[in-house]
């Protein structure tokens, strides 16, 4: 099954899989929030920070596989594999989404 995202979420799995943290950082507003394992990061560089400790703890990859909107909201099921503990696991990924950028995503399992 194909899925067809927003552009700013197609941007951001394109650059998490190209693992470039600035592209990653440049998906989002300048005031953007993320919550990933209980944690919040805001801004664009912790965004980027947070995506350049990802990609260099682990090799993961991630394959979309359910996607819901509703008004600004867009949620994305997917499979995310690697060498991380209790790898692989089903996440959601809660995109709130402000125009041509993310504001707010939140990564839950």
């Amino acid at each position: 099954m194909t899925i067809t995202f927003p552009q700013p979420i197609a941007d951001y799995y394109a650059a998490d899989r190209d693992k470039d943290s600035d592209a990653v950082a440049q998906c989002f507003t300048e005031d953007a929030t993320i919550v990933d394992e209980r944690q919040t990061f805001r801004g664009r560089e912790a965004i980027r920070q947070w995506n350049a400790n990802a990609s260099a703890r682990f090799d993961y990859s991630v394959d979309p596989y359910a996607l819901t909107e509703a008004g600004k909201t867009v949620r994305v099921t997917a499979r995310v594999a690697g060498n991380f503990p209790g790898s692989p696991v089903d996440l959601r990924y809660v995109f709130e989404l402000d125009g041509e950028l993310i504001q707010r995503l939140e990564i839950v399992p």
